[in-house]
């Protein structure tokens, strides 16, 4: 009876791991995605202000990225002009580099990202 339990153990373990990985990868995933979410959000609360300056704005996207400790991202900016009065945020990552497993899951190759687009305080 024990070998049939190891046999068991030894055919359940890898699926009940992936399982557990899969949530744990999942989970850290999407508080990176929300992450992003606020980050261009707050950013382009930034963005929106008259006399605002690009370094403003990723000067809050850094401060809202620090507080889940991601420093490898990037930001893209589209200032307002006069015949669109929108300003736009983008806050892009890696999946390469959060990603907790590798490419156990499949390929890493691509971005997460997060855009927001606000109109211009006083734009007419």
């Amino acid at each position: 009876m024990k070998g049939a339990a190891v046999v068991e153990l030894a055919v359940v373990l890898p699926l009940l791991l992936t399982i557990v990985f899969g949530i744990i990868e999942f989970g850290w995933v999407f508080m990176v995605r929300e992450t992003l979410v606020n980050a261009s959000r707050e950013g382009c609360r930034v963005a929106v202000l008259q006399g605002s300056t690009q370094q403003d704005v990723t000067d809050q996207v850094a401060l809202s990225m620090a507080g889940a400790g991601l420093s490898n991202y990037s930001v893209q900016i589209t200032s307002s002009t006069p015949t669109n009065p929108n300003e736009t945020v983008q806050v892009l990552i890696p999946y390469s580099q959060i990603s907790l497993l590798g490419g156990y899951f499949g390929p890493t190759n691509f971005n997460l990202s997060a855009t927001t687009v606000m109109r211009k305080e006083g734009a007419d």
